[in-house]
């Protein structure tokens, strides 16, 4: 499971670069895709929140794909990873609302 892994990192590493980027942007950073950014009291302080967000969500993406180093393929097993996703995903959004309702005029 060596190459699941390798790729589930991958993805961790992508969505940690996405959440340096929008805490380190000048404008208010989108958190849905398709959707135009909020309009924000401070911009600095919501994108540095949103940021922080999304760097939590990839270092515990990243935390329940490590089971995946350790298991046999489709081993039962793999429930908790993919239900730990499922749940930190649901808190990731509820998250965002309480950051929402923080800094939006």
């Amino acid at each position: 499971m060596m190459v699941g892994f390798v790729i589930w990192t991958a993805v961790a590493i992508a969505i940690a670069v996405i959440g340096i980027i929008a805490g380190r942007s000048g404008k208010p950073s989108g958190f849905f895709a398709g959707v135009n950014p909020p309009e924000v009291n401070d911009v600095v302080k919501y994108n540095h929140s949103v940021g922080t967000l999304w760097v939590v969500y990839a270092v515990l993406l990243e935390l329940f794909g490590v089971p995946l180093l350790f298991w046999k393929q489709n081993s039962a097993g793999f429930v908790i990873s993919i239900l730990g996703v499922v749940f930190i995903s649901i808190g990731l959004v509820i998250a965002y609302t309480f950051i929402l309702a923080k800094y939006r005029k």
